[in-house]
């Protein structure tokens, strides 16, 4: 297994990921270039992952020599799981997701309602919706609630 607690040394990686992540999937969705390309940086990301260690000990990786996907566990919520575009559709989510349920006893999380690829995923995966829907913070769009049957 490639997967592996966080460490200090994979902030800037784990913030590349999930800053490229952000902009392939959800600016289409949401057209915020000042969020998108001003606020969600890789710089202060990763800033943020070397200075919360709460935050970095709830983060895995998936590494084989190159970390190519995290996924960030709280508790039995599944908050985060990205792979670097580049390496997807290549099993790597897939693992992160099994590992998150297996060994860290995850169960449910939220997607967001129009990234019909995740839902696709997670539905694959044995995650379905609860019937339970929020606001994305700020936004006039919904994340559902997916629980692992």
């Amino acid at each position: 297994m490639h997967i592996r607690q966080a460490s200090r040394g994979d902030a800037s990686r784990i913030a590349e990921i999930i800053v490229f992540n952000n902009r392939l999937n959800f600016f289409p969705i949401f057209q915020d270039e000042s969020f998108s390309f001003g606020e969600v940086q890789v710089l202060p990301l990763a800033n943020r992952y070397l200075n919360d260690a709460k935050l970095l000990a709830q983060t895995w990786v998936y590494d084989d020599g190159v970390v190519k996907g995290l996924c960030v566990v709280k508790g039995p919520e599944i908050e985060k799981l990205y792979v670097e575009p580049t390496f997807q559709n290549r099993g790597i989510g897939a693992k992160l997701l099994e590992h998150a349920v297996s060994a860290l006893g995850a169960s449910w999380l939220w997607a967001l309602e129009k990234n019909a690829g995740a839902l696709r995923f997670y539905a694959r995966h044995g995650f379905i919706p609860t019937g339970e829907r929020k606001f994305e913070e700020d936004t006039p769009e919904y994340l559902i609630k997916l629980k692992r049957q």
